[in-house]
């Protein structure tokens, strides 16, 4: 019996550690560099120590794998009631809940290669992604705009020109959110490529309410 526990614990512990090794690889030496934000780090971190034990314990009692997908759709959608989870982050988050599913509810003594397999591919695949295809990061601002007649679709390079120059940004797009006619203003969104590692990824602006 005894035997029996400390072998259960050795696996746990295994589990455990190559949990953390995938998730340090993806969220501190992937995330972290590129996006120099602390916000996450400790929902990400968190989130996937609390999946993985609920997964090993629910595995451990015989429960339904159904079940353990349940809570991975149910934190994968939730909105914080301050802000509305980026994509990009909220990727990351449904990334850190996937691999401790994986590595939690993986039979190691019948599959550890393949276990060690996707994390490397999951773990490949990211930095590619990050590092390598997408070179140049990219932010964005959502500003209260006061010159309406510019948001014309004809006046759209006018506009660009304008908001690049009383921004300083390197803007690549707009969109416009909203249109306030009482008072003359508009909501754009403005989604520039990030020079330098001080840039603010998530900065709301507001010049007066909606």
């Amino acid at each position: 019996m005894i035997l029996f526990i400390a072998t259960d614990f050795k696996i746990l512990l295994l589990k455990l550690a190559l949990d953390f090794a995938s998730l340090f690889a993806i969220v501190a030496l992937i995330y972290y560099p590129r996006m120099k934000d602390k916000d996450y780090l400790f929902t990400f971190f968190v989130f996937n120590l609390l999946i993985f034990l609920v997964c090993h314990f629910m595995n451990s009692l015989e429960l339904s794998m159904g079940l353990g997908f349940g809570l991975f759709a149910l934190f994968g959608i939730m909105r914080y009631r301050t802000i509305t989870v980026p994509i990009k982050e909220m990727t990351y988050l449904f990334t850190v809940i996937t691999i401790a599913i994986i590595n939690s509810l993986g039979e190691f003594e019948t599959a550890f290669k393949e276990i060690i397999i996707a994390n490397v591919i999951i773990i490949v695949l990211i930095y590619v992604l990050e590092r390598i295809w997408q070179r140049t990061q990219q932010g964005f601002k959502v500003i209260t705009y006061e010159k309406i007649e510019l948001i014309k679709p004809e006046n759209h390079q006018q506009l660009l020109e304008d908001l690049r120059q009383r921004t300083g940004l390197d803007i690549t797009a707009i969109d416009i959110d909203s249109i306030n006619f009482l008072n003359d203003t508009c909501v754009i969104k403005l989604y520039y490529n990030i020079h330098g590692e001080d840039a603010v990824r998530r900065m709301v602006e507001r010049n007066g309410g909606r």
